[in-house]
């Protein structure tokens, strides 16, 4: 957001974004039954956000019939201070990404700050 006294650019810190995310989640669970968790990852996770950093969501969910990639569009992502986008996982995919590992696996088991959990 630009400051109204000077031409400085300011982004919204992460308790700002964190506050906001964390509204977020539990709007999201009460209007999905079927979520089971719901988190972020990335700068905002790891404390090294910065002007122009994006929120990184995480979301598990009971089941989902739409492929993947298409996932994300049934999320409304403009209520955040900052740009958001979300990747959407069933339990069973999730279950296997952890088990199967990998690098990012591995920073998702890591670094998620975990805001809803049913």
């Amino acid at each position: 957001m630009r400051s109204l006294n000077s031409s400085v650019l300011k982004w919204p810190d992460r308790e700002t974004v964190h506050r906001a995310a964390c509204k977020w989640a539990a709007d999201q669970g009460h209007r999905l039954l079927r979520l089971k968790r719901l988190g972020y990852f990335g700068s905002y996770a790891r404390g090294n956000w910065g002007v122009g950093s994006d929120l990184d969501l995480v979301a598990v969910v009971s089941h989902d019939s739409e492929p993947f990639e298409r996932r994300p569009l049934e999320w409304d992502l403009n209520d955040f201070p900052v740009p958001a986008e979300i990747l959407v996982y069933t339990e069973e995919e999730w279950e296997r990404l952890i088990r199967d590992g990998g690098k990012f696996a591995k920073m998702l088991a890591q670094e998620t700050v975990w805001l809803y959990q049913r």
